[in-house]
């Protein structure tokens, strides 16, 4: 069975974006780090978005600039099979994507059964909270930033019931980062 994991950025009071939806805080660069999400870039799987989140990093990582900055994680974005769920989208432009308007839970849920590679959540903190409060998330990987937004979203925001979580790993990194690993307790 497929496999869906999260990978997010948290601010150390909680928040995953800044109160304009802003996520330039997380961007601290050194090559330890580098390495580390050019590693997970590279890896394969199916990217999941939300339209939000979707229309950010597809107006991003297929620029020249994009392949600049970060070249290893940029050909790895692109080249990754991206799926996006929304109500409001005709279409989507970015390669390799598939725009899927069905009710989230059950397309996630004939996902999960189907034959191919895990799927990573990148931002879109409606489908995480959505995800977590009908137990389709099978791992929690978040990296702490030391930075303190005051005021922001969280990707757990309209959880109504509590979930449960056992850490599996963690590493800090130079530029103080904590990357922690947690998976449902069952």
């Amino acid at each position: 069975m497929r496999r869906v994991v999260v990978f997010n950025m948290v601010a150390l009071d909680g928040f995953f974006v800044d109160s304009k939806g802003d996520m330039s805080w997380a961007h601290k660069h050194d090559p330890e780090w580098n390495a580390f999400v050019g590693e997970n870039a590279s890896g394969s799987g199916v990217l999941l978005f939300g339209r939000i989140t979707y229309e950010m990093m597809a107006s991003y990582w297929p620029t020249p600039m994009a392949l600049q900055n970060s070249p290893v994680v940029a050909q790895g974005m692109n080249a990754m099979p991206k799926v996006v769920f929304s109500r409001t989208l005709d279409k989507v432009s970015w390669s390799n994507t598939k725009l899927v308007k069905g009710e989230l839970a059950m397309e996630i849920r004939k996902m999960k059964k189907e034959a191919g590679p895990d799927m990573v959540i990148l931002g879109s903190g409606s489908i995480v909270s959505q995800l977590a409060q009908e137990n389709l998330i099978d791992e929690y990987q978040i990296v702490l930033s030391p930075t303190v937004l005051g005021k922001g979203r969280t990707m757990f925001e309209g959880v109504k019931e509590k979930v449960n979580l056992k850490l599996t790993k963690s590493r800090a990194f130079g530029n103080s980062n904590v990357f922690l690993c947690y998976e449902p307790v069952a």
